[in-house]
């Protein structure tokens, strides 16, 4: 087996020095000679760092903005009334309830007074029990244990049992919502949760909303290598997903997060280089193109597969999400980068070249759809 793995090893080496002559030629030509607008791709011009996709819709910005202002001035209903109507779909409850976290950021007397009125509802519960997730983690920074003062890392240790409490309480309030079992597996590894302690956690979330987009991004997270897991775990759980997912789900994306954990540790080259991962991808590309165009989750997931599709040699399909893409290109991975739109383009160039793509009729111009599909 090691023989094997050796020679394979060696193989993929091979690849990627043969290849290296080719791109360094093809980004050259990026630079001096691409023209984006003869390939269907936006203009350099047009090129914009600052968001991943195109902004909200002027009627949600409005909707948004509105149960903001009643929130701050103490009136919880219209908060309330937003996310029930979302009904069962657990993804898009999520997503309101994170609209709603974010409000509370800026004042939380509404959601006090909402708990103290409606004692039973499980969305209030479940927002409460959120917001001592996100403010552990404010407390804590994104920095590595050693570099946390002893003080924020004690403050961090006490609000997520209380947490995890909280949405355990949440949880009786209401037995098929999902929302408090996110907040439990969210929380869970900040709170040190060994594997046997988190797999009841998951089993609750599981039987719930099997499909869950942001309990299944943390429950990849847990069992990441910087966590209680490994590459090998967190490939596995991530597969597992993608292949569990119904069509027009964004579900299979978490694969390309699980790539992108192995990329901030410059880890994920060979696996990319594996025939394995590139059926992976364009199983990937298959999927999100079942994904309704206004789900928020597919700029993101667009930039991730393009950028991973680049970097395994497929110019091809990496061109067709360059395209999708449109200006937008304020995500990982290019926002990693000193000059994200600079970094973008050249990918996208050198996937043009590489590619051996003919220039589009003058007609068909930069593709539109990106942009129209998101914009009120």
């Amino acid at each position: 087996m090691d023989l094997i793995f050796g020679l394979v090893l060696i193989a993929l080496t091979c690849v990627v020095l043969h290849d290296q002559p080719f791109r360094r030629l093809a980004q050259r030509w990026a630079r001096t000679r691409f023209d984006p607008t003869a390939y269907g791709l936006a203009p350099r011009a047009q090129l914009d760092p600052e968001r991943a996709g195109p902004p909200m819709s002027a009627e949600l910005r409005r909707e948004a903005q509105a149960i903001a202002d009643a929130a701050w001035d103490g009136d919880w209903r219209p908060a309330a009334a937003y996310v029930a109507g979302a009904g069962r779909s657990w993804d898009e409850r999520w997503s309101r309830l994170e609209l709603l976290a974010e409000i509370a950021d800026s004042g939380d007397a509404w959601l006090t007074a909402w708990r103290i009125a409606d004692p039973n509802c499980c969305d209030a519960a479940t927002l409460e029990a959120k917001l001592l997730v996100r403010r552990a983690w404010a407390i804590r920074g994104s920095g590595f244990a050693h570099e946390v003062p002893p003080e924020n890392m004690a403050r961090f240790r006490e609000l997520l049992p209380a947490a995890i409490e909280a949405a355990r309480r949440a949880a009786l309030l209401s037995s098929e919502d999902p929302g408090p079992w996110v907040v439990m597996v969210t929380a869970a590894r900040g709170a040190q949760y060994t594997p046997e302690q988190f797999a009841p956690l998951w089993a609750g979330l599981a039987e719930r909303a099997p499909h869950h987009y942001e309990g299944h991004w943390q429950g990849m997270q847990y069992w990441c290598a910087k966590w209680y897991g490994s590459d090998r775990q967190m490939l596995a759980f991530a597969e597992r997903a993608m292949d569990a997912a119904p069509a027009g789900s964004p579900l299979p994306g978490i694969y390309l997060h699980a790539v992108h954990e192995l990329a901030k540790r410059d880890a994920a080259g060979k696996l990319l280089a594996s025939a394995h991962a590139k059926r992976r991808l364009r199983a990937v590309a298959a999927a999100l193109a079942t994904v309704p165009p206004e789900d928020p989750h597919l700029p993101a997931l667009r930039h991730l597969l393009a950028s991973f599709f680049y970097t395994s040699g497929l110019y091809a399909p990496a061109l067709e999400q360059f395209r999708l893409l449109g200006p937008w290109c304020g995500a990982a991975p290019w926002t990693a980068a000193e000059d994200p739109a600079a970094e973008f383009d050249l990918a996208r160039g050198v996937s043009v070249k590489r590619a051996k793509a003919r220039p589009v009729p003058p007609e068909t111009g930069p593709l539109k759809s990106a942009t129209h599909r998101h914009s009120g």
